[in-house]
């Protein structure tokens, strides 16, 4: 254990948010996404909900603030304005540990595969929500 860390930040998970560069994409999907056919190394959160894993996520997880866009759902499949509940729970989670300054986007189901599949790691968690996936960019720490 250390101080001011959430304890779902795990030994490999710091080590490969620590390892990533500005620009990569961290995925953290639901229980029903395909996380081991995505090609990237999984780490495996079983039992946890994909909001709490963001939340300790963004504890220490810069988001870019040199694209338009940083982080991504996946649209619901025929409906692509749908907002599922959990898609609030992500927005607040940003807002809160990055300010208003995100959006929060939608992809298209294969597009959101397709960009997993680029990413620098999945992180699979146990949400049961449907749409419970999303996508990350890191960005960067300012000096003082």
């Amino acid at each position: 254990m250390l101080k001011g860390l959430d304890p779902l930040l795990s030994p490999d998970l710091l080590r490969a948010l620590r390892a990533m560069g500005h620009g990569d994409d961290l995925v953290i999907v639901d229980a029903n996404y395909p996380a081991e056919s995505a090609g990237r190394p999984v780490l495996r959160f079983d039992g946890h909900p994909a909001t709490a894993m963001l939340d300790a996520v963004l504890s220490v997880f810069p988001l870019d603030t040199f694209v338009p866009e940083a982080a991504w759902v996946m649209a619901v499949v025929g409906e692509p304005d749908a907002e599922e509940p959990i898609f609030a729970e992500f927005r607040s989670l940003i807002r809160r540990h990055e300010g208003d300054g995100f959006t929060l986007a939608k992809l298209e189901r294969f597009d959101f595969y397709q960009r997993a599949r680029a990413a620098f790691a999945v992180v699979a968690t146990g949400e049961r929500r449907l749409y419970g996936n999303i996508i990350l960019k890191k960005g960067v720490i300012r000096q003082p």
